[in-house]
C-alpha cells in the first residue's frame, strides 16, 4: 500500500508495483486470500509465485530431509522469497521493497539474507504496533467495504512468520508473540532503550506502573520478557549491521 501511494503520487500507473505472494509449506489460505485481494484492491499487478519444489530442491541439493523441521526447513523458504523477489525487481528494473519493519529488526526476527534484505527497507522506522496502528487508519479511509474488510482481517489474523507446515484444522501453526512476546511490551521496552537509553531497571519500573491493573502481565511476565528482549536485542546485532536503506520515521 505504501508502494502504491507512491506511485500514485508521481503520477505513474498502479500496475508498476508489482505485488507478489510466495506461498510454501505454511502459508495459509487466509493469509494468502488477503495478500492478494489488497493488492488487486490498489491495482497492482498480482503475481502469485508457489516456491516449494524450488525449495524442496534446495533441500535435496544440500541434503536436508523434507521433513526435518529445523532452522533451514524455516530459513530456506525466506531466502528463496528473497531471491525470487529481487531477480524480479531485475527483470522489470525495479526495487525490491522490504516488508521487515523496525521491532523486527531490533529482535531479529528476520532471517539473515532473507526477509532481513531487500533493496530498500520502507518499514525499517516503524515499530510493529505502529505498522498496525496504520493498517487500521486505512482501514478506516478505505476507497472501498472490500479493501476496508480485508485490512480489519488481517489485523486479526496471528502475527506469524508462516514457515511451518499448518496444524491439521488449517490453523497457522507459529505464533510469533509466543517467542517474543506480546508487541505492545516488546515495543514499550524499545521505545525507552532507543530514544531515552533507560537501564533494564528502570524500564522495568516504567512497565509496572504503565501495565498496572492487567491481569495477563504480571511482574513475572514483565520480566519475563523484558530479559528476552534483551537478549535478543544484543544476539542479534549482526543482522543490524548489514541492513538496506530505509526511511528515519519519527523521534527512534
Amino acid at each position: 500500500m505504501v508502494c502504491a501511494e507512491a506511485v500514485k503520487r508521481m503520477g505513474l500507473p498502479s500496475t508498476n508495483v508489482v505485488a507478489c505472494t510466495l506461498p510454501c509449506f505454511g502459508t495459509s489460505s487466509r493469509t494468502k486470500s488477503n495478500a492478494i485481494i489488497v493488492a488487486e484492491q490498489v491495482g497492482a499487478e498480482v503475481r502469485v509465485i508457489d516456491i516449494g519444489e524450488s525449495v524442496y530442491k534446495h533441500f535435496d541439493d544440500i541434503g536436508h530431509a523434507h521433513d526435518d523441521y529445523s532452522i533451514a526447513f524455516e530459513n530456506a523458504q525466506a531466502r528463496e522469497r528473497t531471491q525470487v523477489l529481487m531477480d524480479i525487481a531485475n527483470k522489470v528494473n525495479g526495487l525490491d521493497v522490504g516488508t521487515e519493519d523496525l521491532s523486527e529488526f531490533v529482535d531479529g526476527w528476520c532471517t539473515y539474507n532473507g526477509d532481513h534484505m531487500s533493496m530498500y527497507g520502507v518499514n525499517a522506522g516503524v515499530p510493529k504496533t505502529l505498522v498496525r496502528h496504520l493498517v487500521h487508519y486505512e482501514a478506516d479511509i478505505a476507497a472501498t467495504p472490500a479493501l476496508k474488510e480485508v485490512l480489519l482481517d488481517i489485523l486479526d489474523t496471528p502475527v506469524s512468520p508462516e514457515l511451518l507446515p499448518a496444524k491439521d484444522n488449517g490453523e497457522i501453526a507459529q505464533r510469533t508473540e509466543d517467542l517474543v512476546g506480546p508487541y505492545e511490551l516488546h515495543d514499550f521496552y524499545l521505545y525507552y532503550v532507543l530514544r531515552f537509553g533507560f537501564g533494564p531497571a528502570k524500564i522495568f519500573r516504567l512497565a509496572r506502573a504503565a501495565f498496572a491493573g492487567r491481569e495477563e502481565y504480571p511482574d513475572a511476565v514483565l520480566y519475563k520478557w523484558l530479559r528476552n528482549f534483551y537478549w535478543r536485542f544484543f544476539a542479534q546485532q549482526f543482522k543490524r549491521s548489514c541492513l538496506p536503506d530505509g526511511p528515519k520515521i519519527g523521534t527512534l
